[in-house]
């Protein structure tokens, strides 16, 4: 749900007190939601209390239960983990445990609980809501809270925020950590592949996901592996065989590096586990081939949080708060779900009972069942790679006679090369012969074009840049020569990957240097979204962007306000700034005004990201990304040419032949590039109508305001 800055304002927590505590096992970014939760309190004048060491140190009490500030959750974005600990607690379990800790809550005033943890924690969080009121009934009884303080607190609001590396929760499309998870997968992927430079070799790496298969479903499709094991989708019956025909044949296409991905609780049909020691002696007793096995363990959980993982759980904290103080007697708990890009708040039983549901499906062997009550974000990844890692027989495959052509243009991005090696298989699949063109428009003009075929795309996946070649040049200046190349080949369709300008990841941020104030120019031309997020994800002091103007006095203020900062104990800072945010104030400019105005309390330093943003292997979501929409795309493609095909012809000639397809809101949307004119600001090649990760923050998140509490 999207709230703007003024929602923000009509929304009071005086008087109120909210405790925020992390429970199960740890994931990264749960730090980036417990900031996001106090910060959020705190603007809205609530009391907020870390609870450290879960419900166990709800139970204890004491030392556990303390009262925080803003200044309390700085520089824990950025870390892995939960600072506020997490414990198992049987205690908690028995009603006498949950006597104890509702006797805590009621004397510091805590009436609003946000937990963050998986299905075990939030069931005990409803269970403990559920049982409130009787709760404190029986305090009352044994003269430990009198009549007033049952009135008064008669009422506990739970919200929950799913943190789990396993994506393991029905209702969101991500959950807290998963995607940092991801990250460190596809980092020993990547770094297990260089070997295939020097050796012939199969690896068997086994990933996290007991009663889930989401980690090695979508790090298989990141990295484009052989064959993946997950317990939603056992293989069929000799599935032995046909995977080491696949590894033969791959093999005998020069593939020098087999990839095998298994989650850790995989089965075959008959519900019997699937080792990843297994699997390695399957393959080497029957292709006799060098196989190594790679178990990732707890290194999953490791390492800092992704840049999504910590705006994801800062957007998630936000949104608990506001639901926390939205929230009636009448309101049942909820979740914080993610629903492709919008934060949305779902029944929090409803989740845990389809979250049940799933691993019963499981276990009475109705796997197709079990893949669908996942939800459609994991049966789109597991049709996707179904669709694009296994090639049928050429006798098996339809044929349309239709040719179509892929190119790349713009700026290089990652996750280029994920989408076209997705749109070149799907179409194989779809029958249609598909050609490559080299160098963006400028090489269609000049015949740059040729077949490419299944295997030409092995391995491009976790490849940065553009295979292909792509070149910022419009095709206006060459229609002629282009539409004279479209008849000579006979291209009956054209998929464009790229746009106006394009930018992978910010890969700086500012260390703990002591009274030290960075500023960070990125990339983006007029559009502030890497600025942005770049901020959000790094907890950055301002980000100056073109969509927002600011002048003078907000530079001042700003300045004023860094001083200020730099007598707490939080003394460093850290300002990006969107390379055409003013023609003016340029990062020369503001990083001399800082400079001069902080003389004697802090110093400054400048660093242009530049080109470096482009650079790089692409992230898992880029690759995971890239590579679904650019399937869907061709499969809209496909749709189109039978639809306009008439007496050996396309006639393709309407509005809605020619579209972009983006994520607007929840869904992927073809939209007519006509109706994007209206929409477009060509001046400043800006596609108002685009978003992607939709982040609403309130004020005091995104700028420094120097009436307000300073530190950031």
């Amino acid at each position: 749900m999207d709230h703007q800055p003024k929602f923000f304002e009509n929304l009071s927590g005086t008087g109120k007190a909210i405790g925020v505590l992390t429970s199960g096992g740890d994931a990264q970014g749960m730090n980036a939601a417990v900031r996001a939760v106090v910060r959020m309190g705190i603007y809205v004048k609530a009391k907020v209390y870390f609870v450290y060491e879960g419900y166990q140190g709800m139970v204890d009490g004491g030392d556990n239960i303390v009262e925080v500030s803003w200044e309390s959750v700085s520089s824990i974005l950025q870390v892995g983990g939960t600072v506020i600990g997490s414990a198992r607690c049987k205690s908690f379990r028995t009603r006498e445990g949950r006597l104890q800790a509702a006797f805590n809550l009621v004397q510091r005033g805590i009436t609003n609980l946000c937990v963050i943890g998986g299905d075990g924690s939030l069931t005990g969080a409803n269970l403990f809501r559920e049982e409130w009121s009787g709760l404190l009934e029986e305090l009352a009884q044994k003269g430990k809270i009198d009549e007033d303080a049952v009135k008064k607190y008669a009422y506990l609001n739970i919200v929950g925020m799913v943190g789990s590396i396993d994506n393991d929760f029905c209702g969101t499309d991500m959950t807290i950590g998963t995607d940092s998870a991801l990250h460190r997968i596809i980092e020993v992927v990547d770094a297990i592949m260089t070997t295939a430079q020097s050796h012939q070799r199969t690896f068997v790496l086994e990933v996290m996901g007991r009663h889930c298969g989401y980690l090695a479903l979508v790090s298989a499709l990141a990295c484009g592996a052989d064959w993946v094991f997950i317990p939603e989708y056992p293989p069929e019956e000799g599935w032995e065989d046909s995977m080491c025909v696949k590894l033969s044949e791959n093999r005998a296409r020069k593939k020098r590096l087999n990839i095998i991905i298994v989650a850790e609780g995989a089965i075959d049909c008959h519900n019997k586990p699937i080792t990843s020691e297994k699997v390695k002696d399957l393959v080497v007793q029957r292709l006799g081939f060098d196989t190594r096995v790679t178990i990732l363990g707890h290194v999953q959980r490791g390492g800092t949080p992704s840049a999504f993982d910590r705006i994801l759980a800062s957007r998630m904290g936000v949104e608990a708060v506001l639901a926390l103080l939205e929230a009636t007697p009448a309101t049942p708990a909820c979740v914080v779900s993610l629903s492709g890009n919008q934060a949305v708040r779902l029944p929090l039983m409803e989740c845990v009972q389809m979250t049940q549901e799933v691993q019963k499906a499981m276990d009475e062997g109705r796997f197709v069942e079990a893949v669908r009550l996942r939800g459609r974000s994991f049966e789109n990844n597991l049709n996707t790679y179904k669709l694009l890692s296994h090639k049928r027989p050429d006798a098996e495959l339809p044929k349309t006679n239709f040719n179509v052509a892929v190119l790349n243009v713009g700026a290089p991005a990652a996750g280029m090369n994920a989408a076209v090696r997705a749109a070149v298989r799907v179409g194989i699949t779809e029958g249609h012969k598909m050609f490559a063109v080299i160098d963006g428009f400028e090489g269609f003009a000049r015949g740059k074009i040729k077949e490419i075929s299944w295997g030409d795309v092995g391995g491009w996946t976790g490849q940065g840049g553009s295979i292909l070649g792509t070149k910022r040049t419009l095709p206006a200046k060459y229609l002629e020569k282009i539409a004279d190349q479209m008849r000579t080949n006979n291209i009956n369709a054209l998929m464009v990957i790229g746009g106006f300008e394009t930018c992978d990841r910010i890969k700086q941020s500012a260390s703990g240097t002591k009274r030290r104030v960075f500023i960070i120019e990125t990339m983006g031309g007029y559009c502030g979204y890497l600025a942005n997020m770049g901020a959000l994800a790094a907890g950055a002091d301002a980000a100056y962007i073109f969509e927002e103007q600011f002048d003078i006095r907000e530079l001042q203020a700003n300045v004023e306000h860094l001083t200020e900062k730099m007598k707490t104990s939080i003394q460093r800072g850290l300002v990006l700034r969107n390379e055409n945010c003013n023609e003016n104030y340029t990062t020369d400019f503001i990083y001399q005004l800082y400079s001069e105005e902080g003389k004697g309390v802090f110093d400054c330093r400048k660093n242009v990201l530049g080109h470096m943003q482009q650079g790089g292997a692409p992230s898992p979501f880029d690759r995971n990304f890239g590579t679904k929409i650019s399937a869907k795309a061709m499969q809209w493609i496909s749709k189109k040419l039978k639809e306009t095909y008439r007496k050996g012809k396309v006639f393709a000639n309407t509005d809605d032949s020619v579209c972009l397809l983006g994520m607007r809101r929840r869904n992927l949307v073809f939209q007519p590039v006509a109706e994007l004119k209206t929409e477009t600001d060509f001046v400043y090649v800006y596609i108002y109508a685009a978003d992607t990760l939709n982040i609403s923050t309130p004020a005091s998140f995104r700028h420094i305001k120097p009436t307000s509490s300073p530190q950031r």
